[in-house]
């Protein structure tokens, strides 16, 4: 997978082998290039609503019972944006006029850019409520026919930003979300990578604050911090040790 995705990058420089690459990704002068290589090499496939039972259990669950002041979320790991608006709709219907905000990161300024666009192919709905398309959505027209964009009702409470993952994370971030949803990207890490993000992820949450995993994902052997509340959702105890 590796070698096929760059190969296009190799054949752009006139390289002859992967080598040559590495040696010019680690050049001060081709830090752009280095961008490019993490772009084409994270996956990034995504969609709005996405594991539906998630969403379900932070409305009926987190959402109704919520009697604080600032609700915030973190899409964690967020693509192209479709979770953190997904999010951000749920918020919106659930919570209406409180005070709340999504943060959605990633490490790929190219899918980060589709996300602050906002603007997606309306197959990308298969498990959005129409009605929610007509409240928060606007159909494209003319040359934009078969695309929506997502309205500045939600926009405005939602932004992105680049955050690697792996590596120390903001102090400005710690103990500041309510919820951080890390779905479909511990699978690709191995075990040390994986307790390293975890453990940087749960500096962030506040006590009593949920984490979601994907349903093909495990916290086994690398979690010492959270609680399973049930297969993929746990929560970070009020008083952590």
């Amino acid at each position: 997978m590796v070698a096929s995705r760059l190969a296009k990058r190799l054949q752009y420089y006139g390289l002859s082998s992967y080598a040559e690459y590495y040696q010019l990704i680690k050049q001060p002068e081709n830090k752009d290039e280095f961008q490019v290589m993490i772009d084409v090499l994270t996956t990034n496939e995504t969609y709005f609503f996405r594991e539906p039972n998630h969403f379900e259990f932070f409305r009926d669950q987190i959402l109704t019972t919520w009697q604080g002041d600032h609700f915030k979320v973190w899409s964690a790991a967020c693509s192209s944006g479709e979770e953190a608006y997904s999010l951000a709709i749920v918020l919106a219907e659930t919570l209406r006029n409180k005070k709340w905000e999504v943060l959605g990161s990633d490490i790929s300024t190219r899918v980060l850019d589709k996300a602050i666009n906002g603007v997606y192919l309306l197959d990308r709905l298969e498990h959005m409520d129409h009605k929610w398309l007509e409240k928060y959505c606007l159909r494209g027209v003319r040359s934009q026919e078969g695309y929506f964009c997502i309205s500045d009702t939600l926009r405005n409470h939602v932004h992105f930003e680049q955050i690697n993952l792996v590596k120390h994370l903001p102090p400005a971030l710690k103990q500041k979300f309510d919820v951080i949803f890390l779905r479909n990207v511990l699978i690709y890490f191995d075990q040390s990578t994986k307790k390293t993000v975890l453990n940087h992820l749960f500096e962030t949450l506040k006590p009593g604050g949920y984490f979601f995993i994907s349903h093909s994902e495990s916290l086994h052997q690398i979690n010492d911090h959270l609680i399973m509340i049930k297969p993929s959702i746990f929560k970070k105890p009020l008083q952590s040790t």
